[in-house]
């Protein structure tokens, strides 16, 4: 199935089958391949620019009635080069961080942070001269700490809604701690269970993947993953087996983690994600300081769970 260039007209090379859907820059010298998404991504997408909108209704607000100096920032740590192709329909999908730009009210500042160069770069060109806009072709554990969380502080009325998206499971725990102890960071993160049961929680721990074991404990910020994760059955000799939790009770360890370690006060229950075939892929986290926020996305979650017969 062929599907139109979306892109500008200085990315002329352009590959339209959707299966592997790319495009290269003459001017810029790069190539850019997109993500082919299923229908949870897509739901996801339609999660944040729901949210995202009654974020920018709820701070403009807060802005003309009582604090004029108040701003709200978007950060999307995972950005990606825009565009997606559906897996079901095959037309392309605007990505989350075009979706950002179109959400009204707008956003005071956007920071876009992907560590593939092209996909940083096609980014940059779509946005044009926005002097709004901020985009890094770098690890965005390092760009989140050092220079984008800085922008959102409490105390100057800055405030910021962050997309925490990773491809596998490669993101530090620092980071989400980062943001709950500024007080000023709503997150939204993808917990790639699929990721984590396949290489690192596997049922046999001797079987896991050693560099898999060492970015979930990054994720986690400690070992304690592996207490939640496992029980611990006695034999008949004295000794103990380890055995697997559900994925529904190991997601809510995380949740209670990213309340009582990260210090979010409001985290619902994520949302699952799931294929045709009923397999979670991954869990969808909010965590925020405001009861209002969280009232809002339980709001919006139960929508998509009803939809989605879950």
């Amino acid at each position: 199935m062929a599907i139109r260039n979306p892109l500008p007209d200085q990315w002329n090379n352009f590959d339209s089958h959707p299966a592997r859907a790319q495009a290269f820059c003459y001017s810029c010298d790069v190539t850019v391949e997109y993500d082919e998404i299923g229908i949870w991504s897509e739901v996801k997408l339609a999660i944040i620019s729901e949210y995202a909108s009654a974020y920018g209704r709820i701070m403009e607000s807060q802005r003309r009635a009582r604090i004029p100096s108040l701003r709200w920032i978007y950060i999307d740590a995972y950005a990606g080069p825009g565009y997606h192709v559906s897996k079901t329909s095959g037309e392309w999908v605007k990505g989350s961080p075009l979706i950002a730009l179109d959400t009204e009210p707008a956003f005071h500042e956007y920071h876009f942070i992907d560590s593939e160069t092209g996909r940083a770069q096609q980014l940059r060109e779509l946005a044009g001269d926005r002097e709004d806009v901020f985009t890094y072709g770098e690890d965005c554990n390092e760009v989140l700490l050092s220079r984008v969380f800085p922008r959102a502080k409490y105390d100057e009325y800055r405030r910021a809604l962050c997309l925490l998206d990773p491809y596998n499971i490669d993101l530090k725990w620092e980071v989400i701690e980062a943001a709950g102890k500024s007080r000023s960071v709503e997150i939204f993160m993808n917990f790639m269970i699929m990721d984590i049961n396949r290489n690192a929680l596997r049922k046999n721990p001797d079987k896991s993947i050693e560099s898999k074991v060492a970015q979930m404990t990054r994720l986690w910020g400690d070992e304690s993953w592996k207490d939640a994760g496992y029980d611990q059955i006695a034999t008949l000799f004295d000794g103990s087996v380890p055995h697997k939790v559900s994925n529904e009770r190991f997601a809510e360890a995380f949740r209670e983690r990213l309340e009582k370690k990260a210090g979010f006060k409001y985290v619902p229950k994520p949302m699952p994600m799931k294929t045709k075939n009923n397999s979670v892929i991954y869990y969808l986290y909010f965590a925020s300081q405001k009861e209002k926020g969280m009232d809002i996305v339980n709001y919006i979650f139960n929508k998509y769970r009803v939809k989605q017969g879950l």
